[in-house]
């Protein structure tokens, strides 16, 4: 059994960076690890990857040829790549003793509409590879409720359209402080608590006043599903990447298909990194990196 990451969110947030940080993590820890550039648009790579799909085909060749612009380019390499799945499965054969991280475009409608990375990702998984996806959207959405609202929207239908096991990540959170105070504490947005506060922000704003009810009903179909809920990544905190990795393991396997004593090894090497960490995940990032003004309730909250 071969296990993976698929590592995949919208343009800038961090999946080529997590992917190169992930893998010196786990070659920290004991494991191979082969890095596989899925995304024929990415010529700039801060690793060496084991796989690069720009051998096979890249988005400035096909825009030159067919006379395409990016997004539609990107969209005939994926379903490119797609046909030739085959050349994919040879090429990851050759390293069938590593832990796969795949860095996937950017391109959001990849994920939510468009059907060729979820048959790439099928075709996978027939040949015995066991993959969650790991979502990875920018922490700094958490300080706009409206843009908050969208990352929730656009994570449920990427869950529901991929269909594979599936955690969402909160990158970047050490850069939080950049973009504005949250609203409420960290751990609001990580578990997805309680969204008729969000809406109530929503409400405020006068422009948005008169979509209240339209955002009720979105946030009654997130909540609904209760399925969103995220990490919260700094690549510069191994707590952090050692959370995540606990939850990719464990979305994807891995944590039950290694032998025992690989098992006890992680576990140990888990424990080591996390025993302080585990009871208040964020508190150190946010105490860290957010300014709080005032506590209501629980949560954090500036003028309310």
């Amino acid at each position: 059994m071969l296990y993976g990451q698929l590592v995949i969110g919208p343009p800038g947030s961090g999946k080529t960076t997590y992917c190169h940080a992930m893998s010196e993590f786990l070659k920290g820890i004991g494991r191979r690890v082969a890095i596989v550039n899925l995304d024929p648009g990415n010529d700039v790579l801060p690793y060496e990857a084991s796989i690069d799909v720009s051998h096979l085909i890249t988005v400035d060749n096909v825009m030159e040829l067919s006379k395409l612009g990016p997004n539609g380019g990107l969209i005939f390499c994926m379903e490119y790549l797609e046909k030739k799945v085959d050349w994919l499965l040879e090429e990851l054969k050759k390293f069938s003793d590593c832990y796969f991280l795949i860095d996937c475009p950017g391109q959001v409608e990849l994920y939510t509409h468009h059907d060729s990375v979820q048959n790439i990702v099928s075709a996978l998984t027939k040949s015995g590879f066991q993959l969650c996806s790991v979502h990875l959207v920018d922490s700094h959405y958490c300080c706009d409720p409206s843009k908050f609202v969208a990352i929730l929207l656009t994570s449920l239908a990427t869950m529901l359209k991929m269909g594979t096991p599936h955690i969402n990540v909160l990158s970047k959170a050490d850069l939080i402080e950049k973009h504005g105070k949250l609203h409420f504490d960290l751990s609001y947005y990580t578990d997805v608590l309680d969204l008729q506060e969000i809406v109530s922000l929503l409400s405020d704003d006068p422009f948005l006043a008169r979509y209240k009810k339209l955002n009720e009903a979105l946030m009654g179909l997130v909540e609904d599903y209760s399925l969103v809920s995220f990490y919260v990544l700094s690549i510069k905190l191994k707590e952090c990447m050692s959370k995540v990795l606990q939850g990719a393991d464990k979305a994807n396997g891995y944590l039950f298909g290694i032998n025992e004593e690989d098992r006890n090894i992680q576990n140990m090497l888990s424990c080591a990194m996390s025993a302080e960490f585990e009871d208040a995940k964020v508190a150190d990032i946010r105490e860290r990196y957010i300014s709080m003004d005032s506590h209501v309730d629980g949560f954090v909250s500036k003028g309310r």
